[in-house]
C-alpha cells in the first residue's frame, strides 16, 4: 500500500477523486434546488399565498450555503487539469478547454451574475424581475452540470475528430459535444440531483413535523415534493436504463467489470445477472456469485437475450481491464438499490396522501413515514458518488476511453510535491465540511422566518393584510433580512 505514495499518477488520481467527490457534494443540491425554489416562488406570484414566500426564502439559505461551498471547491479541482494533469490537457484542449470554458462563463457568471439579487433583492426590484432572477440562477446551475457532463461524456465516448500525433483535432464541433453518452449522461445526471434535492427538502420538511416544528408549514414543501418526486423517481430508472444501454454500446470493459463478467456471453444467448459476486481478479474469475437467469439481458434491453455479444474481462489483457473490479461491481449495485428504494418510498407516500394521511392534522402521526423520509435524505448524494466512481473508475485504465491511458496523461511531479497538496486538500475540504455542518444545523434550528415582509403586501395594525403597490425598500441589505 504505500508503495502508492512514491507515485505520482496514482497520488494524482487521489487527488482529483478527493476534491471532485467532496466538490460534488455541494452543487448536486445547488442544481435541484434552484428548481425547487423556481417552484415555489412561482407559487407564491400566482397564489400570493405567504407561505410559499416563506418557503423560498428559508431554502435559499441552504441553497447559498452550498453554491459558496460548490465554488470554494469547485476551481481548485479544475486547476488540476494544468498543474497535475498537463499532457492530457496539452492533448485535447483545443475542445475539452473550451467546454470548460463555456461552463465558467456561459454557466457559472449566469448563477454568480443573478444571484446577489435572487437573496437580497426581494424588496429591492419588483416581484415578476426577481422572479427572472430565480429562474436565470436555477437555468446557470444546470447549465453547469450540462457542460461538465459534456467534457466527461467525451472522455467516455470520443468524437467529432481524430488524434493526430497525440492531440486530438476537432473536426465536427457539435458532433463532439453530442458525442454518443452525451444526451444520456446530461439527463441521468440532471435527474439525480433533482431527485437528491427533493428528498433532501423532504427529509429535512419531515425532521420539522416530527420535531413539532412548524408542522403545516413544512407539510407543505413535504406535498410539493412528493409531487416532483412521482414523475423524477420513475423517470430516472428509466434514465438508467438508457445509460446501461449507453455502456454496453460503446464501453463493453466497463460493462464487463460492472457485471463481474468474465467470460463472453454469446449473442442470443441468455444473459444471466450477477446480484452478488466476490471477483478474484488474479484468477480471473468469481470466488462465488448469484446469478438471476436472463435478468442482464432484460436490464438491457428488456428481453432475456441480446443481438450481440456481452464480451467478458477475459477478451482483454489484464493491462487493458479496469481495476479495483469489487468497487466497481458493488457501487453499481449501491446506486441502483437505492434508485429502486427511493421510487418505492415515493409509490408508498403517494398511497398514503390518496388515503388522507397527509392532511395537516394527521401527517405527524404517519412517523414510520416521515423516518423513511429523514433516512432517504443522504441517500441520493450516496447513489450519486457510487454512479461516478462506477463512471470513472469503470473507464479506467483509459482517461479518454480507448485513445490515451490515465498513467500517460498525468504531469511528472515529484511524488513528494503531489502528496502534500494532497495533504492540504484533506486539512482544508475537512475544515470546509465541519464548517457546512456547524452553518447548516444552525439555518435548520433557526427555521423559518415568518415575520419577514412580504413584497407589496402591508398589514394593518388588525393583523390583516392587503396588496399595496411595490416600492422598492431604500435600506441596507443588512437591516431587511
Amino acid at each position: 500500500m504505500f508503495e502508492h505514495f512514491s507515485d505520482t499518477v496514482v497520488l494524482s488520481r487521489m487527488q482529483f477523486a478527493l476534491t471532485s467527490i467532496f466538490h460534488m457534494l455541494w452543487p448536486i443540491l445547488t442544481t435541484g434546488m434552484g428548481i425547487y425554489l423556481v417552484i415555489v416562488e412561482g407559487l407564491w406570484l400566482k397564489t400570493r399565498n405567504p407561505d410559499y414566500y416563506y418557503h423560498a426564502r428559508f431554502w435559499a439559505k441552504i441553497y447559498l450555503l452550498n453554491f459558496g461551498i460548490g465554488v470554494a471547491t469547485g476551481l481548485p479541482m479544475e486547476f488540476q487539469f494544468g498543474t497535475n494533469w498537463a499532457p492530457f490537457s496539452e492533448s485535447v484542449g483545443d475542445f475539452f478547454g473550451s467546454i470548460l470554458g463555456f461552463e465558467a462563463s456561459m454557466a457559472f457568471m449566469l448563477e454568480a451574475g443573478f444571484l446577489g439579487i435572487m437573496l437580497f433583492g426581494w424588496t429591492r426590484v419588483p416581484p415578476v424581475m426577481h422572479y427572472i432572477a430565480t429562474i436565470m440562477v436555477a437555468l446557470g446551475a444546470n447549465l453547469s452540470t450540462v457542460w461538465i457532463l459534456v467534457a466527461n461524456s467525451w472522455m467516455q465516448t470520443p468524437n467529432g475528430g481524430d488524434f493526430v500525433d497525440g492531440k486530438f483535432i476537432v473536426q465536427d464541433y457539435f458532433q463532439a459535444i453530442l458525442n454518443p453518452a452525451a444526451l444520456v449522461s446530461v439527463s441521468h445526471m440532471f435527474l439525480a440531483t433533482l431527485e437528491t434535492s427533493l428528498f433532501v427538502i423532504g427529509g429535512i420538511s419531515a425532521w420539522y413535523i416530527l420535531s413539532k416544528r412548524h408542522s403545516a408549514f413544512f407539510a407543505t414543501s413535504l406535498k410539493i415534493v412528493l409531487a416532483a418526486t412521482i414523475a423524477v423517481a420513475p423517470l430516472q430508472i428509466y434514465v438508467g436504463h438508457l445509460s446501461g444501454e449507453q455502456v454496453y454500446e460503446n464501453q463493453p470493459s466497463k460493462l464487463a467489470a460492472i457485471e463481474a463478467r468474465w467470460e463472453t456471453i454469446p449473442a442470443g444467448e441468455p444473459a444471466p445477472w450477477s446480484m452478488m459476486a466476490w471477483p478474484n481478479g488474479k484468477a480471473e474469475t468469481n470466488e462465488w456469485e448469484m446469478n438471476v437467469p436472463g435478468g442482464l439481458g432484460y436490464i438491457l434491453a428488456l428481453k432475456p437475450t441480446l443481438p450481440t455479444p456481452i464480451l467478458g474481462l477475459k477478451e482483454w489483457v489484464p493491462s487493458d481491464r479496469p481495476p479495483l473490479l469489487g468497487l466497481i461491481f458493488y457501487s453499481f449495485r449501491i446506486m441502483a438499490g437505492i434508485g429502486v428504494f427511493l421510487a418505492a418510498l415515493m409509490a408508498l407516500s403517494v398511497l398514503q396522501w390518496l388515503r388522507g394521511k397527509l392532511s395537516d392534522e394527521a401527517i405527524s402521526q404517519q412517523r414510520w413515514l416521515l423516518r423513511s423520509w429523514m433516512f432517504a435524505a443522504p441517500l441520493g448524494y450516496i447513489a450519486v458518488e457510487t454512479g461516478w466512481t462506477v463512471r470513472e473508475v469503470g473507464r479506467q485504465p483509459w482517461i479518454v476511453y480507448g485513445q490515451i491511458r490515465t498513467a500517460e496523461a498525468a504531469s511528472n511531479l515529484p511524488p513528494g510535491d503531489v502528496l502534500a497538496s494532497l495533504s492540504i486538500f484533506t486539512g482544508v475540504y475537512t475544515l470546509l465540511l465541519i464548517s457546512a455542518l456547524f452553518f447548516g444545523s444552525r439555518i435548520l434550528r433557526e427555521g423559518p422566518n415568518l415575520s419577514l415582509p412580504i413584497p407589496g403586501v402591508t398589514v394593518d395594525p388588525d393583523g390583516d393584510s392587503t396588496p399595496a403597490e411595490f416600492v422598492p425598500d431604500q435600506r441596507p441589505v443588512e437591516a431587511q433580512q
